[in-house]
C-alpha cells in the first residue's frame, strides 16, 4: 500500500506542519530543563534582549497575537518571572531578579534545542532552511497574511 503521506508531499502547508510538530516536540524535550514550555522560554529570551517591552512588540518579534502575549505574560508573572509595569495607557514587561537569574537555563535549552537539530540535519542546511522559512514568514505577513 502506498504511503499517503507521499501524496502531500509537495505540498507547502502539509510539509511546514509536519515539519513544525516535530520540532515542537524536540523544543519541549529540550525546554523540559527550564520547568516552562518552549513558548515561555523565548518570551525570556526576548526579554532578556530588550526590557521595557509592551506586549504588542512582544507579539510582533515572537509572531504571536497580542492576546497570546498577555496569556504567557501573565503566566510568566504568576509565576515570578516578570512583572508588568503601567505607563499610561501601555503596559511594559520586565524581567524579575527571578526571570534574569532563569536566563542561563534557557539560553542552555535553545543551544541544546540548535544542537540538536543542527546534528540531524547538518549545520548548513539548518541555516540555509532557517534563512528561507524566515525570508517566506516575512514575504507572507507583508502580503497581509498575519498571526
Amino acid at each position: 500500500m502506498e504511503d499517503l503521506r507521499q501524496s502531500f508531499c509537495s505540498c507547502l502547508y502539509y510539509s511546514a506542519n509536519a515539519f513544525s510538530r516535530l520540532l515542537t516536540k524536540m523544543g519541549d524535550e529540550e525546554f523540559a530543563i527550564t520547568g516552562l514550555a518552549t513558548s515561555y522560554g523565548f518570551l525570556l529570551l526576548t526579554l532578556g534582549k530588550q526590557e521595557g517591552q509592551n506586549p504588542s512588540s512582544i507579539a510582533h518579534t515572537m509572531q504571536l497575537t497580542p492576546s497570546t502575549v498577555t496569556r504567557l505574560v501573565e503566566k510568566l508573572e504568576n509565576k515570578g518571572f516578570v512583572r508588568r509595569e503601567s505607563a499610561g495607557r501601555n503596559t511594559q514587561v520586565f524581567l524579575t531578579e527571578k526571570g534574569e537569574a532563569h536566563l542561563p537555563v534557557v539560553q542552555k535549552a535553545w543551544s541544546n534545542l540548535y544542537q540538536r537539530y543542527t546534528e540531524l540535519l547538518g549545520e548548513e542546511w539548518s541555516k540555509n532552511m532557517t534563512g528561507e522559512l524566515f525570508q517566506a514568514a516575512q514575504t507572507l505577513e507583508e502580503e497581509g497574511t498575519s498571526v
